[in-house]
């Protein structure tokens, strides 16, 4: 019996799962698959490429909204369509444009139906 292979994932959706994006990468990440061995490697010791990403971006959408506290569809609503380092962003928090505002405001009041959903739905099932 020989032993068993790795499973191996588009560099695009490793890239994905690390929080990157993946233009921003090196070329040999880009260029392979990536296997569920490496994933976890680059995960517990992020080779300096990696770190620096992480740390100054640029970002994809998903990471700029998580860090500016709003929806991927609230960049869209503000035109934000481009990546954007961790600069960019630490400058609109800074900012704090009206889109940002009404939107981070969009945001907690969608957590809070959420919570207000969830903690109803935990009642009816003590109930029952």
């Amino acid at each position: 019996m020989s032993a068993p292979q790795s499973q191996s994932m588009k560099a695009q959706t490793a890239a994905k799962k690390l929080g990157i994006l993946l233009s921003a990468t090196p070329p040999e990440f880009r260029e392979g698959p990536v296997t569920r061995d490496e994933l976890n490697e680059l995960q517990q010791n992020p080779p300096e490429w990696l770190a620096e990403l992480r740390r100054n971006g640029p970002h994809p959408r998903h990471e700029v909204a998580r860090k500016l506290g709003v929806s991927a569809s609230g960049l869209a609503r503000a035109g934000i369509t481009d990546p954007l380092t961790t600069a960019q962003i630490k400058e609109l928090l800074a900012d704090k444009p009206q889109w940002l505002v009404t939107e981070r405001a969009r945001q907690a009041k969608v957590h809070e139906e959420n919570a207000r959903i969830k903690a109803q739905d935990a009642a009816k099932r003590s109930n029952d």
